[in-house]
């Protein structure tokens, strides 16, 4: 049967300065060091110019899972991308159906009642993979779009936990919202589509209100968020985040698109607790506790590295100073990055660190960073494991699909 490219399958309305040591990590900071009540996470469309889950802050809960796509032609891959759209369409707009018929297979698992059942957002992105001759869309890969290159940082990457087809972000308040929304959307792939690698995260909800400072920490206790750009701000996020298309020598479905970094960071934390607070402040250059840099006295006063050019307050191999120059050249990224845990491996140690994202309008804004950051000291304590480069469709048209404008273009 012919699926049709424009439109859900069957009623799919109503059914860290962030750590770079495999990205950026410690951009971080913070003005006040009292927890607060979250700010409430505002409902986000899914239809629209640009997807839901970039500007808008983390939820508490998240799951990134990478899918490999099995099915043989385009339509196949039509049906994948729209099971996907209908499935986070229902699953952020609709509260969860209560089973009816006892002969009918439930919608949901059953898990998410009495709590709050939907998603905050689900976020698509494409990865460099599936540009390839399988599907006829090697002409439209975006043009900066690569397989993540091991070696940006001080990389062990496991190929079972890198790359993939397709990445997708689901986000929720609770855990058991983003476990029933995995397992809702892979049933409901039917075989078409299959997980490559899977990673559940977590991050403390931000309290504050200024858009450069934040309450989220890492799991090397440093704030995590510092400095972001403005994401209220539309001519920003224009400049920073958001693929202007043709314009950008890009082809013209990515317009509202934005390339996404994603970066699965292990702490070596054994080795970084046992460090000073004086050392662990020098790695960063950043106070742990107010996030201030070290020249300063609050998070958001910006380190004046002109008045420091022996490196004396603010080291000169220190996280904020290569990840951000500020000398009106480094391009800016959007740092969504939020935290791991994975009990311990083999040999006894934990494994938890960070999920770096980052969403950027060129990916030249992740690369340039990163080889400022290549052999930074904070590398002594941050193995990059997985992840991968994505692009993250543009937003969908009232009643279309995440990647209509792709396929569309594939003519």
């Amino acid at each position: 049967m012919k699926v049709s490219r424009r439109r859900f399958l069957g009623g799919a309305g109503a059914a860290v300065g962030t750590l770079a040591a495999g990205a950026v990590l410690a951009g971080c900071d913070d003005q006040s060091t009292a927890d607060s009540a979250p700010k409430p996470t505002p409902a986000q469309p899914f239809y629209g110019t640009h997807q839901m889950g970039i500007i808008a802050p983390t939820a508490e809960y998240a799951t990134a899972i990478a899918l490999d796509v099995t099915a043989s032609d385009r339509d196949g891959l039509v049906g994948v991308l729209t099971s996907i759209s209908a499935n986070i369409e229902a699953l952020t707009q609709h509260d969860p159906p209560e089973p009816e018929e006892l002969l009918a297979v439930p919608e949901d698992a059953g898990i998410v009642v009495g709590v709050p059942g939907k998603l905050t957002s689900g976020t698509l992105s494409a990865g460099a993979s599936l540009f390839d001759d399988r599907f006829g869309l090697a002409k439209l890969k975006p043009a900066a779009l690569v397989p993540m290159p091991d070696g940006l940082a001080r990389d062990e990457l496991d190929p079972a936990r890198t790359h993939g087809d397709l990445l997708l972000v689901l986000q929720a308040p609770n855990r058991d919202t983003v476990t029933n929304a995995v397992r809702r959307i892979l049933r409901d792939l039917t075989g078409a589509a299959t997980a490559r690698w899977m990673l559940d995260v977590f991050a403390r909800p931000d309290t504050t209100e200024a858009p450069d400072v934040t309450s989220t920490r890492n799991l090397m206790g440093f704030k995590d968020g510092t400095a972001n750009p403005d994401p209220t701000l539309d001519d920003l996020m224009n400049d920073v985040v958001w693929s202007a298309g043709a314009e950008d020598g890009e082809p013209e479905w990515c317009a509202g698109g934005t390339y996404l970094a994603a970066r699965t960071l292990r702490m070596i934390v054994e080795d970084w607790d046992a460090q000073t607070l004086d050392h662990q402040e020098k790695v960063f250059g950043r106070t742990k506790v107010t996030g201030a840099p070290l020249d300063g006295k609050v998070e958001s006063d910006v380190p004046v590295y002109p008045k420091d050019t022996a490196g004396q307050k603010i080291p000169l191999t220190a996280h904020i100073r290569l990840a951000n120059p500020r000398d009106g050249e480094a391009l800016l990224m959007l740092r969504r990055s939020m935290s791991y845990e994975r009990g311990i491996d083999a040999n006894g140690q934990l494994d938890q660190g960070l999920f770096f994202v980052s969403y950027q309008r060129t990916m030249q804004a992740f690369l340039e960073a990163q080889a400022r950051l290549k052999g930074e000291p904070l590398e002594q304590f941050v193995i990059t494991h997985g992840g991968g480069f994505y692009f993250s469709f543009p937003g969908p048209a009232k009643g279309e699909y995440l990647g209509a404008a792709l396929i569309d273009a594939a003519g």
